[in-house]
């Protein structure tokens, strides 16, 4: 049995990109922890969603605990900070958040818990966080130096592939399921993943989609019944989760993986 730690930057982000890899790793008898930067304190419910004198983040925590549950994790851990709010927001620079947390500091605050669990894997994300969210920035700064502090031998940064997104988009113009004017520019500087010649690991997930849906079921205050992540038919879900993307040091070029735990 090897350990697989996955940290992310809110509650919810686990079940979205590393669900897959979590469950996975959990049926094949490897231990699984979770730990969270924050405890998602940014975010708006609907009047009478929370009970009386609930906070938000109350209630994401015990939502981060049942999607670790279905996911497999046997410990979540919260660092302590936090949400930062999206980039360029005034609380970016608010102290206590993520964003403004000593990168140092916050990433022994990790190797402890990486140390205590002897973990042999770690995912972060990569290093524009996926999509340039400030704290899913600084999950990849804390994370990767947390590993060089632990001297933890395997660090996955959980990626999107951009290329394929590319392609999938543009199938979908082609055969009327989108609009032509719907179609993002690929061209005008945005970053949403990393290009396929770059990534190094593809996990096919689908075996564990009703995990990952489950997951984010779980997580009511943020993922509604009617959200795109599970509104959309099984079809349409299983194309857009069912293959989770990874870059680590070392490997490739080209994809050369396709199991984060292979050989453990």
């Amino acid at each position: 049995m090897a350990t697989l730690v996955s940290f992310h930057a809110h509650p919810d982000d686990e079940c979205i990109v590393a669900g897959g890899v979590m469950r996975k790793a959990f049926e094949e008898g490897h231990r699984v922890v979770l730990v969270v930067a924050t405890r998602g304190e940014v975010g708006e419910v609907p009047d009478g969603f929370l009970d009386e004198g609930e906070e938000l983040w109350q209630r994401r925590v015990q939502e981060t605990h049942a999607s670790a549950e279905v996911l497999g994790a046997k410990r979540v851990e919260f660092l302590g900070y936090t949400d930062s709010g999206m980039m360029g927001e005034p609380r970016n620079d608010v102290p206590g958040t993520f964003w403004q947390a000593d990168v140092e500091e916050a990433a022994q605050r990790l190797a402890e818990i990486l140390r205590e669990e002897q973990a042999d894997v770690l995912t972060v994300y990569d290093d524009n966080g996926g999509y340039g969210h400030p704290d899913h920035i600084q999950v990849h700064r804390v994370g990767m130096r947390a590993a060089e502090l632990a001297g933890t031998p395997r660090v996955y940064e959980a990626t999107s592939n951009s290329d394929e997104m590319r392609r999938g988009m543009e199938e979908a113009v082609r055969t009327g399921q989108m609009k032509a004017e719907d179609l993002p520019d690929f061209e005008d500087g945005s970053e949403f993943g990393k290009p396929e010649a770059i990534l190094t690991a593809r996990v096919d997930v689908g075996a564990y989609l009703p995990h990952k849906r489950a997951a984010m079921r779980a997580h009511a205050s943020q993922i509604s019944e009617d959200s795109f992540f599970l509104a959309m038919p099984d079809e349409g879900f299983a194309q857009a989760f069912g293959v989770e993307w990874f870059i680590r040091a070392g490997q490739g070029p080209g994809i050369t993986e396709t199991d984060l735990m292979a050989g453990l």
